[in-house]
């Protein structure tokens, strides 16, 4: 078993409840963790034999281009076509943050995890 990581993919998108931030947007931050088996791909060499990251990476910025309202949307639509476009995925799990949130003060970001 192994770990494949893809950390702070960053997204300028347009997710949230208040109405302004789906019209001016804020950054999106967006980290993945896949176990998978690596034993095939660690002797073949062979990409065919492996979890494709960059397969993950567009179906995390397709899913990051649709508005949403709530972050557990945003990760749940992408746990779910990670889980659908792609195989050998044992475990996925998705961190979605955003960056400085309106929420009255001072906030680096808040983030939502999720997996499956």
């Amino acid at each position: 078993m192994g770990i494949i990581r893809i950390e702070n993919m960053e997204f300028y998108a347009f997710h949230g409840h208040f109405r302004e931030e789906q019209i001016v947007g804020n950054k999106f931050l967006v980290d993945l963790t896949i176990e998978t088996d690596m034993t095939i791909p660690a002797g073949s060499d062979n990409l065919k034999d492996a979890v494709n990251y960059q397969k993950a990476y567009q179906i995390i910025k397709a899913q990051m281009s649709v508005k949403s309202h709530l972050l557990e949307n945003i990760a749940g639509r992408i746990l779910d076509g990670l889980y659908a476009e792609m195989e050998g995925i044992k475990k996925a799990t998705v961190k979605v943050s955003k960056m400085n949130p309106p929420m009255g003060g001072k906030i680096g970001s808040v983030s939502v995890i999720m997996e499956r």
